[in-house]
């Protein structure tokens, strides 16, 4: 049954012509790189869809959630929270047509969501599909705001490639999302600089207020009318900077370290002074290399992190922050004198851990019982160098992985807690690394790797 099958399907192809414009487009999706897969994507898509610009909005790749190809006008601003509220008002729709907020205007869009990752495809001005049937949606269908759903039927053929091209390059994206090269992992992080400066401050120096606010709002250190006047002044700031964070973000490539630092002391200062923890802030050297962009942010952001979480605990009295740069890393510490049980499984510091490895720094936590916590965090203040040529080492995908962490001075336990496998795979994975590589310890492993680029 299954040859004869075969030579239907093959005497079928020798009388007609294979589509092979299609067929090399589909290839060169699965084969594109992730910082070009839109553009492939609308390539094999415009014959079925047109359109002026496609964007893809994934939050798998966390340096570059969006990817767009098109109209510069269209793609360049096109927002993230344009994407996410579309993609909402999407929930349980694989693919909808009609009116949406994008690029700052109501425009024509065609979105299909791929629910296994929950990714999303905005196709602007689409062509009108052939033959598709449209049902008029109710405002409860879930089906978009205010448009209609698109449901692939027999004869909407162009529909259904569309979906099939969608489908497949979102799962690509997964996989090579999954098995990120060096290569990846340099690109998303220079690339998450972007999002940093644009958002990032903004949303925890804003969280900082509200907690600010809150703290003065239950202070009983201070009679009513000094907390009105304080969170008046507080709100009051916290407007003007609003209206002029985005500008200033956007010009603010590098920023000194000391100016860094005193602008985290200024954020802080007025939790510190209503919270009743006395905060010391060590400052860095006045000559102290320059912070990239990110580097600031982060950096900023993960001492208001950790002393928000360190006060928490009802026994700390003091914390002490200092920052200093050797050169080639900032170097962030910060102390608590509680009694070691800051909880290190908390979500909080889990995001914070994230946001340091997205750097490709590292953050280690001493819980000593009696004494405090003790957190220190290393920022590279250059981006890892492009990697070399590691092919000749036969390294398998995972194999790569842990390189790149043990070159970036990992433990086995932080390498494990990365990759979300044992310490016993770990060892497992090190010790193969030692047979290719011809190595006999970590440190030969880390001086060999580095050579190559891998930092």
């Amino acid at each position: 049954m299954t040859h004869t099958m075969a030579a239907d399907n093959a005497a079928a192809l020798a009388g007609s012509t294979p589509p092979w414009p299609l067929l090399k487009a589909i290839a060169r999706i699965t084969n594109a790189p992730l910082s070009g897969i839109a553009e492939q994507l609308r390539e094999a898509m415009h014959p079925f869809a047109g359109g002026d610009a496609l964007v893809i909005f994934t939050e798998e790749c966390t340096g570059r959630p969006q990817k767009k190809a098109g109209d510069g006008d269209i793609t360049a601003g096109v927002s993230i929270t344009e994407l996410q509220q579309l993609r909402e008002s999407l929930a349980g729709t694989v693919m909808w047509a009609g009116e949406a907020m994008i690029a700052g205007k109501d425009r024509p869009v065609l979105a299909l969501t791929y629910p296994p990752s929950n990714a999303l495809l905005v196709i602007t001005n689409p062509d009108a599909p052939a033959a598709p049937t449209f049902y008029s949606s109710s405002p409860a269908s879930g089906d978009g705001p205010g448009g209609i759903a698109a449901e692939s039927t027999a004869g909407s053929g162009a529909l259904d490639m569309v979906r099939y091209l969608w489908d497949l390059a979102a799962r690509r994206i997964q996989e090579k999302v999954s098995d990120a090269p060096p290569s990846y992992l340099v690109e998303s992080r220079a690339a998450s600089a972007e999002r940093l400066r644009v958002t990032s401050e903004l949303v925890d120096l804003h969280s900082t207020t509200l907690e600010t606010l809150v703290a003065a709002s239950r202070s009983t250190s201070i009679d009513d009318a000094a907390a009105r006047a304080a969170v008046t002044d507080l709100a009051a700031r916290a407007l003007v900077e609003l209206r002029t964070h985005s500008d200033r973000t956007a010009e603010q490539i590098e920023e000194p370290v000391a100016s860094a630092f005193e602008r985290l002391r200024d954020d802080l200062r007025p939790l510190t002074r209503l919270s009743g923890v006395d905060v010391q802030f060590i400052e860095p050297p006045l000559n102290g290399r320059a912070l990239p962009g990110e580097v600031a942010v982060a950096a900023r952001a993960i001492v208001r992190g950790l002393l928000l979480a360190m006060m928490e605990q009802p026994e700390v009295r003091r914390v002490r922050t200092q920052w200093d740069c050797d050169g080639e890393n900032l170097l962030v510490s910060v102390r608590d004198d509680g009694n070691g049980g800051l909880s290190t499984e908390a979500p909080a510091m889990g995001r914070l851990q994230r946001r340091v490895q997205a750097l490709a720094g590292r953050m280690e936590v001493d819980l000593l019982p009696g004494w405090g916590s003790d957190i220190s965090v290393v920022l590279p203040l250059d981006p890892p160098a492009a990697p070399g040529d590691v092919a000749g080492w036969n390294l398998a995908a995972r194999e790569l992985e842990v390189l790149q962490l043990l070159a970036a001075g990992q433990r086995n336990r932080s390498i494990a807690s990365a990759l979300n496998i044992s310490e016993n795979t770990v060892k497992f994975h090190v010790r193969n690394l030692f047979r290719k590589l011809g190595v006999a310890s970590r440190s030969e492993a880390i001086a060999l790797a580095h050579s190559r680029g891998l930092r």
